[in-house]
């Protein structure tokens, strides 16, 4: 059991205690904070339904004599319904945020692990890389890479190289940098004496002790004058240096990484000085070990990334913004490979592969929908008894933390400014995710079928461009399926905020929702459980959506966009000679041949558009069918093409097809070395080809 703690914040909400079945406090954090302490003694887990003072209650449970029996939990009913311009009819949406806090934690994951060792390399213009340095060098072991000169220190307190960089490649704990040493003057050999300095007859080096090419005018007096230590060498030939450290902090203007997200540990701050502090004052507390969850979970046996030495499906490798995924094949065989400590949570990788291979983990779909289910069931009984019911709530799925902030301002906002600003209205209940890019199809589709009337998708404005884009195609993948049952309307959209701050896009679309109105759930609810395999519960949704549509699907099915990860596969049969190189290809098992006659078969459940098949196909002749066809057609077995068997001339034993066969003898016709009785032991088996032939020998 799990005591609730309400509180309506000097009665600025109207909460309806009976309806909720737990009483309202006013002052919970002030006068009446005696009923936490109270709290605190019993037996029950605690859920406090107020987030504004987490930290005070927070406090008290930790100075409290007696352990908690759970941890602590919060959940945001101010800013979220009871502060929004239809709080009187949110009563169902508050049970429904209730039962949501109250859901077990998802089980734990396997943890990546980091160690620093505070080794900080600095780089960029030697005047900025270099003032950091002085700053840092005491807290941390750092190095500095000028990319412009800048006056060096007179003391040599920590490495001090010049270049270009060339490379930069890691993670927290383990990056690389390389660069090519350009200038003459190698920092690290140089002693700072100055003699080059003295000798050089054109001014061309400064206290940077690097050397102007610009003024120089090649009299080598400075080469004389550094005499036998050696740090000058204008005919360098080994120009490749490198460097391994545990932080990056990259002050140049264009700074990037290959990838569009950066790995933990690499820091790019710009020329802003304020913005450099901050990330100063965090880089000294990042030395010690550091551990994340490991997002992801990968089977790569239905991976649909390749087979014999063809590329099919890459949509995690194209997707992924941090270059965490990239393709390894052996032995012909392909998979994806991840690097856990580059992999940042997103999860868009999972919510494009079409196989389920790369599955989110954190949490996983079944608890996921076990959330979902408790949502709709608190939601629905409250709504029953409302004196006002709506229709189907509305699904709003956001970032955990990003998203969290965006609907904290937005019900502030309306509060203060109902006239100005829309909340979020009665029927949108939200509930976040780790991550806005880490659902798909699977949970889309599937809390419809659980009661839902749609699913909007909140965009808070720091998602990678190609996170949006996936999430668009998705979406329109998602909607074309329930289109083609005939459920009306767009029921999975995007609200996409150009950036952290665009409040008045979310009001507008909040309030474009009330002035519509909660929509008609499309069916019965559904009461089948979500599963972590991505197929499982897709084809769950998917029957489920069959009893519920208006109209059954046409024989041929519903064609869908390219991007659908159901369809079947066309074969022109005149081309095709039943090598079976497709059913070698096909991961999935699909494609299927008949071991006692030529025969080529297919299951369509089974079948993910990853397109293997038709790169292996060696006439050409299959096509894919991305559609959606009932869940009878898809469950059976399909013969798609057949012929005859050819027989050996000399034996009778059939070893191959008549196509294959003829289009053999068709193709070596005209060849030399293929002419008149090598043509007719072609037609022979092995065993008697070598028979012939060593007949003819003799």
């Amino acid at each position: 059991m799990t005591q609730k703690l309400i509180c309506d914040c000097n009665r600025t909400m109207p909460l309806d205690a009976k309806a909720l079945g737990t009483p309202v406090h006013t002052a919970l954090c002030r006068q009446e904070v005696g009923s936490f302490l109270k709290a605190l003694d019993g037996s029950e887990s605690i859920l406090v339904a107020c987030t504004q003072e987490r930290g005070l209650f927070s406090e008290l449970a930790m100075q409290s004599e007696k352990p908690l029996v759970a941890p602590l939990r919060f959940v945001n009913i101010r800013e979220l319904a009871g502060w929004t311009q239809e709080a009187e009819k949110s009563t169902p949406k508050i049970a429904a945020l209730l039962a949501l806090a109250d859901v077990p934690e998802a089980d734990p994951v396997p943890v990546v692990d980091y160690q620093s060792h505070g080794r900080l390399i600095i780089i960029g213009p030697g005047a900025e890389a270099l003032l950091w340095a002085e700053k840092l060098h005491t807290q941390l072991n750092v190095s500095v890479l000028c990319t412009e000169s800048g006056a060096l220190p007179s003391t040599r307190e920590y490495p001090i190289y010049s270049g270009q960089v060339s490379k930069v490649e890691g993670y927290l704990g383990n990056f690389t940098v390389d660069w090519d040493l350009k200038n003459p003057i190698d920092p690290e050999m140089c002693t700072r004496c100055g003699a080059c300095v003295t000798a050089c007859p054109e001014n061309a080096i400064d206290d940077s002790f690097q050397i102007d090419m610009d003024r120089c005018k090649s009299h080598r007096a400075c080469i004389t004058a550094c005499a036998g230590i050696g740090a000058i060498n204008f005919d360098r030939v080994e120009v490749n240096r490198s460097v391994e450290c545990d932080l990056i902090l990259d002050l140049r203007p264009d700074a990037q990484m290959r990838m569009s997200q950066t790995p933990q540990g690499y820091f790019a701050p710009g020329a802003d000085p304020f913005a450099q502090s901050l990330i100063a004052s965090q880089l000294i507390t990042m030395v010690g070990e550091f551990e994340k969850p490991k997002y992801f979970a990968y089977n790569e046996k239905i991976c649909a990334h390749g087979r014999n030495g063809k590329v099919g499906c890459s949509a995690c490798i194209d997707v992924c913004s941090t270059g965490a995924i990239g393709s390894l094949f052996k032995n012909g065989q392909g998979q994806v490979e991840v690097n856990p400590n580059l992999c940042m949570g997103c999860g868009a990788c999972a919510t494009v592969c079409p196989s389920g291979a790369m599955r989110y983990n954190y949490p996983s779909v079944s608890h996921q929908g076990k959330q979902l289910k408790a949502l709709i069931t608190a939601y629905s009984d409250a709504n029953s008894k409302s004196k006002s019911p709506q229709l189907a709530p509305t699904l709003l799925l956001h970032s955990l933390e990003a998203g969290a902030e965006v609907l904290d301002r937005l019900g502030r906002a309306a509060h203060l400014n109902p006239k100005r600003v829309e909340g979020l209205p009665a029927f949108v209940v939200p509930m976040g995710i780790e991550h806005i890019a880490s659902t798909g199809l699977d949970l889309w589709l599937g809390s419809l079928a659980y009661g839902f009337g749609e699913v909007v998708l909140l965009l808070s404005g720091d998602e990678d461009p190609s996170y949006r884009a996936a999430l668009e195609e998705q979406a329109d993948l998602a909607n074309a399926m329930l289109a083609a049952y005939q459920f009306p309307g767009a029921r999975v959209q995007l609200v996409a905020m150009a950036n952290k701050d665009d409040l008045p896009g979310v009001s507008s679309a909040m309030g474009r929702l009330r002035q519509r109105g909660a929509l008609q759930a499309i069916g019965k609810p559904a009461v089948f459980a979500f599963s972590n395999q991505k197929r499982e519960t897709l084809e769950a949704t998917l029957e489920h959506f069959q009893k519920q549509a208006p109209a059954p699907l046409p024989v041929e099915g519903k064609p869908l966009p390219s991007s659908s990860p159901l369809g079947a596969i066309q074969i022109n049969t005149t081309a095709c000679t039943l090598c079976i190189s497709c059913v070698g290809a096909c991961p999935e098992g699909a494609i299927l041949d008949n071991p006692d006659a030529p025969q080529l078969s297919f299951i369509e459940k089974q079948c993910v558009q990853c397109g293997l098949c038709v790169q292996t196909c060696p006439e050409s002749a299959i096509t894919l069918q991305p559609r959606i066809a009932t869940v009878e057609q898809r469950k059976e077995k399909v013969l798609l093409n057949e012929t005859k068997p050819f027989h050996c001339i000399s034996c009778g034993k059939a070893f191959g097809t008549l196509k294959l066969v003829e289009l053999m003898l068709g193709k070596l016709a005209l060849h030399d070395a293929f002419s008149g009785e090598a043509l007719e032991r072609l037609k022979m088996c092995s065993d008697c080809r070598v028979v012939d032939m060593m007949k003819k020998e003799l």
